[in-house]
């Protein structure tokens, strides 16, 4: 590694996130406003991923439940990564490809949403979580990328990053819960 090398990879994630929200500005914006009409209905939103997807996950939920810009009220998320004694469990009785489709049975109701993130589209347990969402009536959205795996098929809005490296995926991803966050936001607390 050196300062060119630094420079490259800085210029490609700039020019990844230019095209990407360029092309799918107006798709992004639909997204956060059906997420929103849910929310205001009454529905809650689940999220889930593994790794640096959980990571993004417990960040949207942070935002949406504290606050992303301004002072209003507490909205109704949750991380489905952060609870260490169910996840533990669920994973030593049931297998851990069940770790978020147990919660989706246990908490998620139709009128509310699950957003399932995997970079590569294949998350057994993201996948099997969004079967089960599917089944029982929620809004389903997938963050994902170079072209949405098995999560394409299972979700009602995509949102695919059309890159192959996980790093840069991600870095979309986090511009993509900042972009969800403010859209939600001032729908459902304009």
């Amino acid at each position: 590694m050196d300062e060119r090398r630094i420079r490259e990879i800085a210029a490609d994630s700039i020019a990844l996130k230019q095209r990407f929200f360029e092309q799918h500005s107006e798709h992004l914006l639909a997204v956060g406003k059906r997420i929103a009409e849910r929310v205001r209905a009454g529905g809650k939103i689940l999220v889930f991923g593994n790794g640096g997807s959980a990571a993004d996950a417990q960040h949207l939920v942070g935002e949406l439940v504290v606050r992303f810009r301004r002072d209003r009220a507490a909205l109704p998320a949750f991380a489905l990564t952060t609870d260490p004694s169910v996840i533990t469990a669920m994973a030593n009785d049931l297998g851990y490809d069940r770790v978020f489709s147990r919660q989706i049975e246990a908490h998620g109701r139709p009128g509310d949403v699950a957003i399932g993130i995997s970079t590569s589209g294949r998350s057994a347990n993201v996948v099997a979580a969004l079967e089960v969402a599917r089944a029982r009536g929620l809004l389903t959205v997938g963050l994902t990328g170079n072209g949405g795996g098995r999560v394409a098929a299972l979700t009602d809005e995509l949102i695919d990053v059309p890159h192959s490296d996980t790093a840069r995926i991600q870095e979309v991803h986090g511009m993509v819960v900042h972009m969800l966050c403010e859209i939600i936001e001032d729908e459902v607390a304009p």
